[in-house]
């Protein structure tokens, strides 16, 4: 038993040493902000609900340097930033630009988004009816332009 218990101690201690890579750049140059005028209420919004998997610039929690949390989080960043990423908005081509659009309409309208996994442990994300409404109306003039 002793062993076993080692044997899982040892393990656990090894897996930190495997490191995934931090999302949090500080070069805005490809921003949405720097092409579309983010008003101040969905800059809010945005920095607030979306941006630590939507964005070059995720506030880690403390628990994201424990392995295997670590992993699960970067996976997570990672596969929201395929989706969409507004830091990367101007790198995309218009036909990018359009379906990540339609998809975040989408996602908006029926409250997909935040995830509820990330609501679990980040309550100041959850986002009131005015304001799924003020990003729906920020995105539509968007597509509009």
């Amino acid at each position: 038993m002793k062993k076993v218990l080692l044997s899982i101690v040892v393990v656990f201690i090894l897996i930190q040493l495997i490191r995934p890579h931090k999302n949090d750049s500080k070069n805005n140059i490809n921003h949405i902000s720097t092409v579309i005028d983010v008003p101040d209420e969905v800059e809010q919004i945005l920095l607030n609900s979306c941006n630590d998997c939507h964005s070059n610039s995720t506030v880690y929690p403390w628990y994201s340097e424990i392995a295997p949390v670590s992993w699960y989080l970067a996976s997570h960043v990672n596969d929201g930033k395929a989706h969409l990423n507004f830091s990367e908005w101007t790198a995309y081509n218009k036909y990018q630009k359009e379906h990540i659009l339609k998809n975040f309409e989408e996602v908006l309208l029926s409250h997909e988004m935040p995830l509820k996994s990330y609501l679990l442990l980040h309550k100041e994300a959850e986002m009131s009816k005015e304001q799924y409404n003020a990003l729906v109306a920020w995105v539509k003039t968007i597509k509009e332009q």
